[in-house]
């Protein structure tokens, strides 16, 4: 083989199978959050206050700190340091530079908690809007009920509404990603928050297992695992992890299905026949017809957002992958890639006709998208001397989250689709790949 990642990474698996705002309106507030010139919304978060004594407390600060958190997130807001206005619920938001501050207040009684929440336009002096059901709708905010143990999810839950009211698209905090982690020689599937919080193990194959993908509106997760001998495909209930059950047992590949926007079918490799290939298959796993045939290795497909199109990856034009579109209605094929040594793991995103992948160009893997249905140039998101890979988009569209590699080990690592804001977003031990983003 020649020098290829892709071998190393991707074809890895083959060689083992193979050898046996707008503006202000009607006092909404939508901002364009599209272009990469606009400032961070300054946002003032004092601790929140316990309303059985007026006083502000290590809990509040606790829950102001987890919000921040999951508001700065979003790529659009920077949380003031609190010592710039001693951390108090009353001053002088416009001295501080604040754009919005938000006001928190709890009352808890037994195991229940109330929070009341409200977003505060610092220039009109009005509290912002929301619309969301996910809470009663206060005169000057929101209110949450629930038992402590639920506190993350309210929080969160407002984060998503004050997203909503700024820029017209719920945001995710309340999203979840999977990866795969090495944990005592092997690689097992763990799901986990935006934070990296609430980790939780899914498969305990004590193997091999990779390429997880999420089922559209369902609690169902899928993944390849080579803990029965075969690379076999299985699907799993997240609610219910004894539900885990076989999808495709057959010889060979079974690899890293892509399931239709809804949920209804799915594409995964398969090398039944020798050839590594690409076939549509049903819910159950029954082949519904086989979409490419024999012409070198075929894999990663992603479907369009409308099920009309797809692209994947195949060596077909010679012994480096590269990129490919297919419609589905017709079966014909067009490349997309010509620059690059190598271009793969495309990921189509959820609200547009826009796919980020990885390409390899001076011998480094880098992040990048581009328009399949266009002949747009591919826009490079990453750089520097680190392996960028697996990028997965974010259910809004907004980010993208990816594996790179920092010295022995592979760490989540999210940016903006304009390349903006790049940081390292779970702080775990051991190497985390395959990231995938439920939507």
């Amino acid at each position: 083989m020649k020098n290829t990642r892709f071998q190393i990474t991707l074809f890895t698996l083959l060689c083992l199978l193979l050898l046996p705002l707008q503006t202000l309106a009607a006092d909404r507030v939508y901002l364009d959050i599209t272009s990469n010139q606009m400032r961070k919304i300054n946002v003032a978060l004092p601790t929140f206050v316990d309303k059985a004594t007026g006083a502000p407390s290590k809990a509040g600060q606790e829950m102001a700190s987890l919000l921040g958190k999951a508001l700065e997130f979003h790529g659009i807001i920077q949380i003031l340091d609190p010592t710039t206005y001693n951390d108090s619920q009353q001053a002088d938001w416009k001295m501080t530079g604040a754009d919005y501050v938000v006001l928190g207040q709890y009352t808890r009684f037994g195991s229940q908690e109330t929070l009341e929440i409200r977003m505060l336009d610092v220039a009109s002096g009005k509290s912002l809007p929301f619309s969301s059901k996910s809470a009663i709708d206060a005169s000057n905010g929101k209110s949450f009920t629930g038992k402590i143990s639920q506190q993350q999810e309210m929080l969160f839950n407002f984060c998503d509404d004050a997203i909503k009211a700024l820029t017209g698209i719920p945001g995710i905090a309340n999203s979840r990603i999977v990866f795969v982690g090495l944990k005592n020689n092997a690689k097992e599937v763990y799901l986990t928050n935006i934070l990296g919080k609430d980790l939780r193990q899914i498969t305990r194959h004590k193997n091999i297992t990779v390429s997880p993908r999420f089922v559209p509106h369902s609690t169902n997760l899928t993944y390849s695992s080579y803990h029965s001998g075969n690379q076999n495909l299985y699907i799993t209930n997240l609610l219910q992890n004894k539900t885990t059950r076989a999808l495709s047992r057959r010889r060979g590949m079974n690899l890293a299905p892509s399931w239709s926007p809804d949920g209804s079918r799915f594409i995964v490799t398969l090398s039944k026949k020798g050839n590594p290939d690409l076939y549509l298959m049903n819910s159950t796993g029954e082949i519904i017809r086989q979409l490419t045939s024999g012409q070198g290795i075929n894999v990663s497909p992603t479907w369009s957002p409308d099920g009309k199109y797809i692209t994947f990856t195949s060596d077909r034009a010679g012994n480096t992958p590269q990129l490919y579109l297919m419609n589905l209605a017709t079966g014909d094929v067009r490349r997309l890639t010509f620059e690059g040594v190598q271009n793969a793991e495309a990921d189509w995103s959820p609200t547009e006709n826009l796919i980020v992948f990885t390409s390899l160009r001076n011998g480094v893997y880098q992040i990048f998208t581009m328009n399949p249905l266009s002949s747009d140039t591919p826009k490079q998101l990453t750089d520097g001397f680190s392996y960028s890979e697996s990028p997965c988009w974010s259910p809004d569209g907004r980010q993208i989250i990816f594996s790179r590699q920092n010295g022995a080990k592979s760490q989540i690592y999210a940016i903006m689709k304009d390349g903006s804001f790049q940081r390292r977003i779970f702080n775990l031990p051991g190497s985390q790949t395959y990231p995938r983003w439920a939507r």
